[in-house]
């Protein structure tokens, strides 16, 4: 649906990714200036980071939050602050069951406030209801905010 509104779509599935969390060790804010240490997956995302207007998050909800997998990418951010043009975000969480996404939305939330971008949406949906037309249904809607 982006791609038929004339967006460009990279798809980047971040859990085939070798990427580490941040170690915090500042080295991308002193004699790095601005580049990670670390030398593994998230090289290739950090242009394609430094460029894009929007990032859609998606992640499955493990124990309340985001996904181990999505969090090593976005704490290494750090050393851009923020991804350098992005002026929108959204987020489309699942989990086996209804009442467990509070956590990651206020981790998403805090995220994208700190950035200083747009919210356009949270899409969440249990297992079941993953592949149902209502879900497409909200995610297409959600395509148009973007």
């Amino acid at each position: 649906a982006a791609e038929v509104a004339g967006h460009k779509v990279t798809p980047i599935n971040v859990a085939r990714k070798k990427i580490t969390g941040c170690l915090a060790c500042e080295y991308c804010h002193g004699k790095g200036n601005g580049t990670c240490i670390q030398k593994d997956d998230m090289q290739e995302l950090y242009p394609l980071l430094a460029e894009a207007d929007v990032l859609v998050l998606a992640s499955p909800i493990y124990y309340f939050t985001l996904s181990a997998q999505i969090q090593a990418p976005i704490q290494r951010i750090y050393n851009m602050n923020k991804p350098g043009k992005l002026k929108k975000t959204a987020l489309l969480a699942s989990s086996y069951s209804p009442d467990v996404y509070d956590g990651a939305i206020s981790e998403y939330r805090d995220i994208i406030g700190y950035w200083g971008v747009e919210d356009t949406g949270i899409v969440t949906a249990k297992i079941d209801e993953q592949k149902t037309d209502a879900t497409r249904d909200k995610i297409l809607e959600l395509v148009k905010k973007i």
